[in-house]
């Protein structure tokens, strides 16, 4: 059972996670794209495809960072399978997942939601904003690559690996 639960936990977090690290890392210099003419001039919403990517973006992270949801839950029925709640790197683990849920719920998101709505009601959208939103997804992106190399490396692992 204990495989079977790994697999699950390991296959959540590669289907959801990594497609909500890579679009919201996407996200941010499509939405600059979308501000700006082929000429260079600043037409904010006027490129729809652009926005289009946009809003293609932010409904990726919002799908499956609710679909997300199934990878700390599986990991948790993975740790008491195999009895090791009470391991340094599985605390730390869930400690860090819980700050990345937190980052990507209070400020990834809603951000998002901001500059789409900016940009599909034509108001500008201001460049600090959007670098913002990147430095609020770096962190994001590296607490959750912090959380898979305790996860594969393991401090105290017998495997050997």
């Amino acid at each position: 059972m204990t495989k079977f639960l790994l697999t699950l936990h390991v296959l959540a977090a590669i289907v959801a996670v990594g497609p909500v690290t890579v679009a919201a890392s996407m996200f941010p210099p499509a939405a600059r794209r979308a501000l700006v003419s082929p000429d260079g001039a600043d037409t904010a919403g006027s490129d729809t495809d652009g926005v289009g990517t946009v809003r293609l973006l932010h409904r990726i992270c919002r799908v499956y960072s609710g679909i997300g949801l199934a990878v700390p839950v599986l990991g948790l029925a993975t740790a008491l399978a195999m009895g090791v709640l009470g391991s340094g790197w599985l605390v730390t683990s869930i400690a860090l997942t819980a700050a990345a849920a937190g980052i990507l719920v209070a400020f990834v998101l809603p951000r998002q939601d901001e500059l789409l709505g900016q940009l599909t009601a034509h108001q500008p959208v201001e460049r600090a904003g959007t670098v913002q939103l990147a430095m609020f997804t770096g962190a994001f992106n590296l607490l959750w690559a912090t959380v898979t190399v305790l996860m594969i490396v393991r401090p105290g692992s017998t495997t050997g690996a």
